[in-house]
């Protein structure tokens, strides 16, 4: 079965190994990130329905659950913010029930935990990373680029009353780009807002894959530490690389629709690409060079080395 809402499971910088789960379609989003991988955000709403079907998700899950052994995460990321689709909850209850032995952890941007509706299906997850990149209206226009109704000061209130009435844990993340949120000015105002939310863990973050805006560049190790003293928030963990011990082996046949689908969400090196799926090296050669004649993906050179993507993501 050729799975349209689910991918990997790929190795997590920071979950283990981690099923996802996209509950919108490539590119639907609150923001537009300028470090975005998934590429740039061609409807940008605020509206939630049910942008991928609850019932769909539920085959896929069934089908998967069936022929694969348990991840340790389900995790809600993908090709867009998933607390737009308005049954999340619902997909987040449905695995619990069925899968109670596996984590839920959800990955969100966290411009719509002004909604109790929201907040509410967050609630259910096991692990929630909400990001927050900037306070500053100046800041979070220039790293997000959102949509023109969301405020910054609603957003941070939002994240600080789910903050409240969540019982799992909470990991803020913060990426950091020099130059466009890493002045004084910004990582004090973030401070301030970090210890208001009082997560178990802040998480910063920096570019890895290619973004969407071609001049930005990661911040290096020492700028980020410099970012680390000043928030001077308790637990506070620059994100490292995926550990190559880390290792799901790809367990559907179709090796070659693994690699487009995988890519299709996040650029990947073929270095990325061996980890995530377990392929020798000479199998995974022979598919790339032969979905480069096709002219279904395309590589772009990067300081990190040679990133494939989709030739759709290209064009965009």
């Amino acid at each position: 079965m050729h799975y349209k809402h689910i991918f990997g499971p790929v190795p997590s910088r920071r979950l283990g190994i981690s099923l996802g789960i996209d509950l919108v379609t490539h590119k639907i989003c609150s923001l537009d990130c300028v470090y975005c991988e998934c590429g740039k955000t061609t409807n940008l709403t605020l509206v939630r329905q049910e942008y991928v079907r609850f019932k769909d998700v539920q085959k896929e899950l069934n089908h998967y659950w069936h022929h694969n052994d348990d991840p340790d995460y389900i995790t809600f990321s993908g090709s867009g913010e998933p607390t737009l689709n308005s049954r999340l909850g619902e997909v987040i209850e449905y695995i619990k029930r069925e899968k109670p032995q596996i984590k839920v952890a959800v990955l969100t941007n966290s411009t719509l935990f002004c909604d109790p509706a929201v907040r509410r299906a967050l609630l259910k997850a096991d692990l929630v990373v909400p990001s927050l990149d900037a306070v500053s209206k100046k800041g979070f226009a220039r790293i997000n680029r959102p949509n023109k109704n969301l405020n910054v000061c609603s957003i941070v209130k939002g994240i600080e009353t789910f903050a409240k009435q969540y019982k799992g844990n909470l990991w803020l993340e913060v990426f950091i780009l020099p130059g466009i949120n890493d002045s004084r000015s910004d990582v004090l105002l973030l401070k301030d807002a970090i210890k208001k939310i009082n997560p178990h863990r802040v998480q910063i973050n920096t570019l890895d894959r290619p973004g969407t805006v071609s001049d930005i560049r990661p911040a290096s190790r020492l700028e980020l530490e410099k970012v680390i003293r000043m928030i001077d928030f308790p637990d506070t963990e620059i994100i490292a690389k995926v550990d190559v011990q880390i290792n799901a082996r790809i367990q559907r046949e179709n090796v070659k629709a693994a690699i487009i689908e995988t890519i299709h969400r996040r650029p990947c090196t073929k270095k990325d690409l061996l980890q995530i799926l377990g392929v020798e090296k000479q199998v995974l050669d022979k598919i790339i060079n032969q979905l480069e004649r096709e002219k279904k993906i395309m590589g772009k050179t990067r300081e990190r080395g040679v990133f494939y993507q989709t030739l759709k993501e290209q064009g965009e």
